[in-house]
């Protein structure tokens, strides 16, 4: 009798266990929340009578502190038991979401308070995102840690889809106010559930000589693999011209072109809903040269920009959208795996840190100079440079050898943190082509 219950009791898979299932829980609930209030941000400066050189300025209050406190954040992620980092984190988003609301909601909000109350969600986003990233690669591990970053993501990223369609229509319905204090309460039961997260499993930290010396640590790590800082280098402009299109652009072009937050909401859940395909597509794909693969992915990434300067019918951004999410997904899945099969465990966070920065460093500079930008050059012509800095330097990254020729290994675990240039490092995998 037993026997005849276990077997009819579902199982999860081995590599989907306890902190799994409660990261990816927490993900899902945070990215439905958050991803609301990108577009309900936007709308609030607009409605509040700012243009969009106000709303670029928002966008870089927020992004700004994550370039001040990433390092910090993962050097103490790597000290600190990471989901009391985490917890912390999202106390502090919480705080500030239910603020933002409560001024919008109140018709109170000025453009100081938001760009002061999106700098506290950026702070709060700097200690969290490596902490995360870090907690999520130690919960996995075995010939199946790709499959469980893809089957994650899907679930982030559905959550998203989601949350941007939602979010676009309730700001249209009742404001953006409301969609700002539900970001809040998904903040509050995110961090509840990252407090129960098991951290028994990864080994005390060996003390080293201060936050100065892990800093310099996790730096060698990046230097010393051109594969790494290649691409972070390549993010670090395309993240900011991304940005400056999407976060600043696109609700000035749904605004005047599309008819407003609800269309341009539904493009942000095409992309989601990309992102997902790309992520299913993931669970069955392994290829065997992870960032060759996962770069030339990025090269749609230069479409959502060019659809809005054309700028092209609601169906037909849409679809760019979704195409985009797919192929970006492809790089998503295919850069964690390679980071937690080159890293060791207690470096991931600062190295994930160093990920996180070059990423974010210029997005505040592009967003700012976005308004700028428009009046000097005309907004079609902001954007077809936007889309053509993507396509130069994904291009230039697959330059570096490293990107083209890092290969897949059988057994992560086992050669976890082997030298990215190693014999061990660079074996083929056969059948995962």
């Amino acid at each position: 009798m037993n026997t005849a219950a276990g077997a009819s009791r579902p199982r999860r898979p081995a590599w989907a266990g306890r902190n799994y299932s409660l990261l990816t829980a927490a993900a899902v609930v945070t990215h439905l929340g958050s991803n609301g209030a990108l577009v309900a941000a936007a709308f609030a400066v607009l409605e509040a009578g700012g243009d969009g050189g106000d709303v670029g300025l928002v966008a870089a209050a927020r992004t700004l502190p994550l370039v001040l406190f990433l390092l910090i954040g993962g050097a103490v992620a790597d000290r600190l038991p990471r989901h009391h980092v985490m917890v912390a984190a999202n106390a502090l988003n919480c705080v500030s979401q239910a603020l933002f609301a409560v001024l919008v909601l109140a018709g109170e909000a000025q453009l100081w308070h938001m760009m002061l109350l999106s700098a506290l969600g950026g702070t709060g986003q700097a200690f969290f995102s490596p902490a995360a990233e870090g907690m999520l690669m130690s919960s996995v591990q075995g010939d199946q840690v790709s499959r469980a970053f893809a089957v994650f993501r899907m679930a982030m990223q559905g959550a998203a889809l989601g949350g941007a369609a939602l979010g676009g229509a309730m700001v249209a319905a009742i404001g953006p106010g409301w969609v700002l204090a539900a970001d809040a309460a998904a903040f509050a039961v995110a961090g509840a559930l990252r407090a129960f997260l098991d951290v028994s499993h990864i080994p005390p930290r060996e003390r080293g000589g201060g936050l100065i010396a892990d800093l310099r640590e996790g730096w060698r790590e990046v230097a010393g693999r051109p594969w790494l800082w290649g691409v972070v280098v390549q993010f670090s402009i395309a993240n900011a011209v991304v940005a400056a299109a999407e976060a600043v652009y696109g609700p000035l072009v749904a605004r005047d072109h599309l008819g407003g937050a609800a269309p341009w909401g539904l493009a942000l859940g095409f992309f989601a809903g990309g992102t997902v395909v790309g992520a299913l597509l993931m669970t069955r794909w392994k290829p065997r040269r992870l960032l060759l693969a996962g770069t030339l992915g990025v090269f749609p990434l230069a479409l959502p920009s060019a659809a809005l300067a054309v700028p092209v019918p609601v169906w037909g951004l849409c679809a760019v959208m979704f195409l985009t999410g797919v192929t970006l997904e492809i790089f998503g899945v295919s850069w964690m795996t390679a980071l937690h099969q080159e890293i060791s465990e207690d470096k991931l966070s600062r190295v994930t840190a160093y990920d996180w920065f070059g990423s974010v460093a210029m997005v505040p500079l592009a967003t700012a100079m976005a308004g700028p930008a428009e009046v000097a050059f005309g907004r079609t012509a902001a954007l077809w440079g936007c889309a053509t800095l993507v396509v130069v330097v994904t291009a230039a990254v697959l330059c570096v050898p490293d990107v083209r020729n890092l290969r897949r290994r059988t057994h992560q675990v086992a050669a976890k943190g082997a030298p990215a240039g190693s014999a061990e490092a660079e074996r083929p995998v056969g059948g995962l082509g």
